[in-house]
């Protein structure tokens, strides 16, 4: 499990939860549930990661808590 922040929340007009990784530009997943949402953002961290990788990107450390005004 990579341990980046996760924001969720139920989005009416699209009838799921959303969820947004910040640390990773676009990176991004849906679930009908929570436990849902939770597995396949896990899942889509590691396909952002492993394309980064593939295109050479740098890989951000987890910051844990961010801050947002």
């Amino acid at each position: 499990m990579v341990k980046y922040e996760i924001i969720t929340w139920w989005s009416k007009e699209d009838n799921c939860y959303l969820a947004e990784v910040p640390e990773l530009s676009g990176c991004m997943a849906d679930g009908e549930t929570l436990g849902e949402l939770m597995e396949n953002v896990q899942v889509i961290i590691q396909e952002w990661i492993e394309r980064a990788k593939e295109l050479g990107w740098e890989i951000p450390e987890p910051k844990g808590r961010l801050m947002y005004a």
